[in-house]
């Protein structure tokens, strides 16, 4: 293998995976962030922030899906025709990873998709050895194996290893790039986008 093969390799993965939760202050109860208003948001907040932005009066409605990622409002606002029928809230890529805005599809669609980069490395028995590893970086333990950090419920767009799926909402982008979602909402809208469905994403 030439080192450009190996550069264009770990480039792809880095890509595939870029944006898994592999920083400890992430997924830590005890981290709290700024929101947009001003106001300190701790995790536990995560769920009251997120039903405050969302909601979802498409049951019944007629008309082809569609999405638009307004990445300045952080929200993604699903319409069945010409009619808006949900919005949620949303965390996009943060500074050094942002979200690519253009017009895209949903061309995958996996409930229970993970990363292959980003992760923890777990024992046989599934204890987990060392978390939030990087697989590029982080040297596997003895009797190690690497297990993904889980993305749920993964859109993907387009060719590109961008997708929308559930995950952590601290009121700002904070993403690898990918668009994360509250759980309730994702589900929503992994149930009413099938794939080809249309999606926007604007600053």
């Amino acid at each position: 293998m030439t080192r450009k093969d190996f550069a264009v390799i770990t480039a792809t993965a880095l890509l595939l995976a870029g944006c898994a939760n592999y920083d400890k202050r992430l997924t830590s109860r005890a981290t709290s962030y700024l929101g947009t208003d001003g106001s300190v948001i701790s995790r536990s907040a995560e769920s009251t922030l997120a039903d405050r932005n969302s909601y979802w009066d498409g049951d019944g409605v007629q008309g082809q899906a569609a999405i638009i990622i307004d990445l300045s409002d952080q929200k993604a606002s699903f319409y069945k025709g010409s009619k808006l029928v949900g919005v949620s809230a949303i965390s996009s890529g943060r500074e050094g990873f942002g979200t690519p805005t253009g017009s895209y599809k949903i061309t995958q669609k996996n409930p229970n998709h993970v990363s292959n980069l980003y992760g923890d490395y777990v024992n046989p028995q599934g204890d987990v050895l060392v978390k939030n590893v990087s697989k590029v970086k982080d040297p596997v333990p003895a009797g190690g194996s690497f297990a993904g950090s889980p993305m749920p419920y993964f859109m993907r767009l387009g060719r590109t290893a961008v997708g929308m799926h559930q995950g952590f909402l601290p009121g700002v982008p904070d993403s690898h790039g990918c668009i994360r979602m509250p759980e309730r909402m994702v589900k929503i809208f992994f149930e009413n986008a099938p794939p080809g469905t249309p999606v926007s994403i604007v600053n």
